[in-house]
This record gives C-alpha cells, sequence and structure tokens, in this order.
C-alpha cells in the first residue's frame, strides 16, 4: 500500500509503503510536481504487485538504501501454513497459526482487489486494533465470547476527533476485516468460525438534509468568489466530492454540455470511480454550462483539473470544508452539514421539478431508481401525492361527481 508524499522541508518526494510488516520510506530527487507524481506512481504500483506476488527484492529498487541490508535476507515462507498443517492431519487450536502472522497473509492476498484508500482503512484497523487485540492468538483459539467482549469494548472507545463513542456503523467496519480474516482462517484449517450467529449492529437510517433553493441561492451568492463556480457546479449535478475534485478539463464537452465522470479524488490519490455505474455523462444545465466557462477563463491554463490550488493540485476536501464550507454556513446562520448534502441538494430539486426518475438516477451514477425514492421521496410532496388529489381525480373521472372535481381543482389552484 505505498503512498507518495512530500518533505516539508525540501519538497522533494518520497515512497511510504510497508514490506514484511515494516514501514519503510525512500526519499527520491524529484520535486513535488504533478508530473513527477505520476512518474512515481507507476514505481509505487509495480512494487505493489511485486509485493503482492512475493517476488519483490528490496535492493532492486533501493540499491543504496539502509533498509536494502535488513531485507537482504530471503523472508521466511508464509504461504506454506497450511502445508504444513496438513502434514499433521486436522489441526488442533494450538495448530493453527497466530492471528497477526494469518491476518498479514489475507491482507497480502485480498489487498490487490481493493482501492489504495480502502487498503490504508483496513492495514490501519489491523495494526491499531485487530493485531493489539488478537494478534498473539491461533486463529482457531479465539472464541465468540473473545469477539463479543472486543465488540464491547468498542462500543466505549472514543470516535477519533469527536466526544462522543464509535458509532454501529464504525464498530461494524471494524469487525468486518475480522470477520473476513476468522472466516477465511476457518475455511483453510478446518474449523469452526467463532463469527457464526453474530449479527452486524443496528445501524440508523442516514439523514438526508439538502438545502431549500433559496438557502442555495443565498449560498452562491456570498461564496468566495473563487469557490462560486465550485459550488454552483456541486448544487446542481450532484457529483460527489471526490468526482467533482478529480473532474479535469479532458472530461467537459462544452459541445454537447456534457459532463464525463471518469476519475475520483481520494485522499489526494487520482483513482477510479466509487462504481461502475458511477462512470456516467451528466447533462450539464445552462447554470453550469456558465460557471464551468467561467471557471474555464481561470484554470484551463493552470492545470488538468477543473477546480484546483494555486499550484494547479486537486483540491484537498479538509481545506475546503474548514477554510470555506463551514466559515460560509456560520456567515449565513445555517445549520452545518457536510458538503455531500450538495448531492442530495440536487436529487431534491430534481424530483421537486418533476423530472424523469430514470434520468436523475443516471445523472447520480445510480443503477437503479430504488434509492432515489427511498431516500428522497419525503421531500417531494408532488412525487408522493399525499392530498390524495391524483386518485380522487381518477375516481371522478371515471364514476362522475362533478362538483367535488370543481372544489379540488379550486382548492389546487389556490
Amino acid at each position: 500500500m505505498a503512498s507518495i508524499r512530500a518533505r516539508a522541508d525540501n519538497h522533494m518526494l518520497f515512497l511510504d509503503f510497508r514490506f514484511r510488516g515494516n514501514r519503510c520510506r525512500e526519499q527520491t530527487l524529484l520535486e513535488d510536481t504533478p508530473a513527477n507524481r505520476k512518474r512515481l506512481a507507476k514505481v509505487a504500483e509495480k512494487i505493489e504487485e511485486l509485493i503482492a506476488t512475493g517476488s519483490f527484492n528490496y535492493r532492486d529498487f533501493f540499491p543504496n538504501s539502509k533498509n536494502a541490508v535488513k531485507f537482504d535476507l530471503p523472508e521466511p515462507p508464509v504461504a506454506p501454513l497450511a502445508e504444513a498443517v496438513s502434514s499433521l492431519g486436522r489441526p488442533g487450536v494450538g495448530e493453527t497459526p497466530l492471528f497477526k502472522d494469518f491476518a498479514e497473509l489475507w491482507f497480502t492476498e485480498k489487498s490487490i482487489e481493493w482501492r489504495t484508500s480502502h487498503k490504508k482503512t483496513i492495514r490501519d484497523d489491523i495494526d491499531k486494533r485487530l493485531v493489539p487485540r488478537f494478534g498473539e492468538m491461533a486463529v482457531g483459539a479465539i472464541t465468540k465470547a473473545d469477539i463479543l467482549a472486543f465488540r464491547a469494548d468498542l462500543a466505549k472507545a472514543p470516535a477519533r476527533g469527536k466526544k462522543t463513542t464509535l458509532s454501529n456503523s464504525r464498530i461494524n467496519k471494524i469487525l468486518d476485516p475480522l470477520r473476513q480474516i476468522l472466516c477465511e482462517a476457518a475455511d483453510r484449517f478446518d474449523f469452526r468460525t467463532p463469527f457464526q450467529n453474530i449479527k452486524q449492529l443496528r445501524i440508523k437510517r442516514s439523514h438526508v438534509e439538502p438545502f431549500t433553493l433559496d438557502e442555495v441561492k443565498q449560498i452562491i451568492s456570498i461564496v468566495r468568489p473563487d469557490f462560486k463556480n465550485y459550488f454552483t457546479v456541486r448544487f446542481f449535478t450532484g457529483m460527489r466530492t471526490g468526482e467533482v475534485h478529480g473532474l479535469k478539463w479532458k472530461y467537459v464537452d462544452f459541445e454537447h454540455r456534457l459532463i464525463l465522470v471518469r476519475e475520483t479524488v481520494v485522499d489526494g490519490e487520482e483513482t477510479y470511480t466509487k462504481t461502475d455505474s458511477s462512470q456516467r455523462e451528466i447533462q450539464m444545465s445552462q447554470l453550469v454550462y456558465d460557471a464551468l466557462k467561467e471557471q474555464e477563463k481561470g484554470t484551463r491554463q493552470l492545470s488538468d483539473f477543473v477546480f484546483c490550488n494555486r499550484d494547479g493540485k486537486s483540491l484537498d476536501y479538509k481545506n475546503v470544508n474548514n477554510r470555506v464550507w463551514k466559515p460560509l454556513l456560520r456567515c449565513l446562520g445555517l445549520k452545518l452539514r457536510r458538503p455531500y448534502q450538495c448531492r442530495h441538494t440536487a436529487a431534491t430539486l430534481w424530483l421537486g421539478a418533476g423530472e424523469n426518475p430514470e434520468w436523475i438516477a443516471r445523472q447520480l451514477g445510480h443503477s437503479t431508481t430504488e434509492m432515489l425514492f427511498r431516500v428522497y421521496s419525503r421531500y417531494v410532496p408532488n412525487l408522493t401525492r399525499r392530498d390524495g388529489s391524483a386518485f380522487e381525480r381518477m375516481l371522478t373521472g371515471v364514476l362522475g361527481g362533478g362538483e367535488r372535481q370543481i372544489h379540488i381543482d379550486q382548492q389546487e389552484a389556490a
């Protein structure tokens, strides 16, 4: 899971990755530029590939590194764990590998399937949560009681940067790799998984808080001039944060008035979109078209990215959130909420305007309209017809009752 970073003192790039359970940092002589980051990203990708296949030789890449001496000796084989056990017949709990060893093997085998951001999350949970608790235990010796006790302790742990404890959603996400590791171990070493009959904690339904059209107008009229186009695009396209930050000029088709969603930026890294259905074409409204034309004057010659910082790099979510978004809402006296609510706002405005739900789902990158109706319908009275007038009109048309129909029409006209 290599990442590319820059030193604060000289702005030179270095590689930060893990090998044989060790964190390795290797300095380069490359300055921090978009071109150099791309060059180094290819090296990082090759290193990850070789580590995953077990054929990475540290000295081939970093011959003069102090770390090369440490890794000159071949690593003790991990894969033959299953072979060693098979020679003993069915293993007892003491004959299965330690959790920390099998977790490392599992991560190596699975991480090739994941996005970099997901790798980082799983790596952190293994290193900071799972190994400290279960690392010295044999995987076959971990019991259901051990897992339930761990879950109970997580429920008391403070959430990062907050005064509250970990949410049920976060606890489920920490337990998920533990579940996968132990289920895989149970399958390989033929013992019963201790996760049997342990259900996920119930998660509260997500709360959607879109802005009204008047609030959107207030925000766009008062926001810093250099972010007016940015929020216009966010409010009226429904793009996710990473999609907006990853939008490049080559994906803006002014001729056909389309925004092509092809890439996203997560934790400063350019990557594939959230899902395959997220790869889509968004139709530009006139407001969005005008905003992008105006933005073109400022950043087209500066960067590949439509919205970028002064150095031409993609915007940083935390920076925008803390220095632009939150102060803006406080200034307007609006309730603080995540910038992601811009996406929810676009969905509710489209629905309220009577747009086709299938078209809206495509604009948002949803594969079906299910989420659309489940999440947003309560914000759109015309969609749910709470007053019953549509049904009343149908009955009147078929069965008669002109006076009642006139009364309904008068109410609607008022």
